[in-house]
């Protein structure tokens, strides 16, 4: 059976200060790999692309014996499926599915799969180690040395602009609050007004800094204060969860964070783990600042009994 092209892609056309700017597009490329090829498959590798292109959500959860078993061919089947597809292996060609199905799902579908993965009395010990592992991805696979400069860009900006908006704006919030200790000058932008977005970055220029946070489905006002911040020759540091980020495009340093390939409620945690490093490490270099700071607000908090030091409030 032929299999029709079938293209997925993330179009994110945007229109700043009136003018239309070139459309960004996110192309799968193992869907267009798999259409391309299809004429030279084998009767058992057809059957493979028809099942993952029909039930592309399902197979990314699927082991390269799991996916043979479901779909009646061998393992190695599986495997030279993946090699004929100009991956090294099972390993790659499943990193690839994993971006068609971040960059395509939507909430609904998110729920469903949910549903189908995850059952009720195994919630608790699920997520916590589905966490863990993603932590443990992120330490193998970010760049220290990116990581270095985005810490002494951010010591050395003007002004701080962080964007993160829906469900990132949790981590933008955490990194700004902290960031308030050590800098007068930090600018939290989560609102989801295109208009009030602008008004605050308006005067953003080469001195400073944007740090723009975002993952699946990717916010397009968190790309258009990107693209803003390039123009005003800002320096841009991303936390996303993909080099293939729609960010990166416009970043000076990408933190990449593992982020869930899908559920109904996005995994923070890698990235929350990324912040409190970038938090740490900066808190570090300006120990002197931090102290001066910290001792100020006790003197504070306790004159104005901010916290409950074991007395009743009054």
């Amino acid at each position: 059976m032929l299999i029709s092209p079938v293209i997925f892609r993330l179009n994110l056309t945007r229109h700043i200060a009136g003018s239309k700017h070139k459309v960004f597009s996110v192309e799968c490329d193992i869907i267009t790999k798999i259409n391309t090829n299809y004429q030279k498959f084998s009767k058992g590798q057809k059957r493979l692309a028809e099942f993952i292109l029909n039930n592309y959500e399902k197979a990314v959860f699927l082991s390269a014996a799991k996916l043979g078993e479901t779909v009646g061919v061998s393992e190695s089947t599986v495997f030279r499926f993946a090699v004929v597809l100009g991956y090294e292996g099972y390993p790659q060609f499943h990193k690839a599915l994993e971006e068609v199905v971040k960059n395509k799902l939507n909430t609904v579908q998110k729920l469903e799969l949910t549903n189908d993965r995850i059952h009720q009395k195994d919630v608790l010990k699920t997520v916590l180690q589905s966490d863990a592992e993603k932590i443990r991805l992120t330490m193998e696979s970010i760049d220290p040395d990116a990581f270095e400069r985005a810490v002494d860009t951010i010591l050395h900006a003007q002004t701080i602009y962080i964007v993160g908006v829906r469900s990132s704006a949790p981590l933008a919030n955490m990194l700004a609050f902290y960031l308030n200790v050590v800098y007068p000058r930090v600018k939290l932008i989560e609102t989801n007004s295109m208009g009030e977005m602008f008004e605050k970055i308006i005067h953003m220029d080469e001195k400073d800094v944007l740090i723009g946070i975002s993952f699946p489905r990717y916010s397009l006002s968190t790309l258009r204060a990107l693209e803003y911040a390039k123009k005003r020759q800002a320096t841009i540091v991303t936390i996303t969860d993909s080099y293939k980020s729609p960010l990166t495009q416009y970043s000076d340093c990408n933190l990449i964070a593992n982020c869930d390939l899908v559920s109904v409620v996005d995994s923070l945690v890698a990235p929350m783990s990324v912040i409190n490093a970038l938090i740490v490490a900066i808190f570090l270099k300006k120990q002197e600042t931090v102290l001066t700071t910290f001792s100020s607000l006790e003197d504070i908090w306790k004159e104005y009994q901010i916290y409950n030091l074991d007395e009743e409030d009054t």
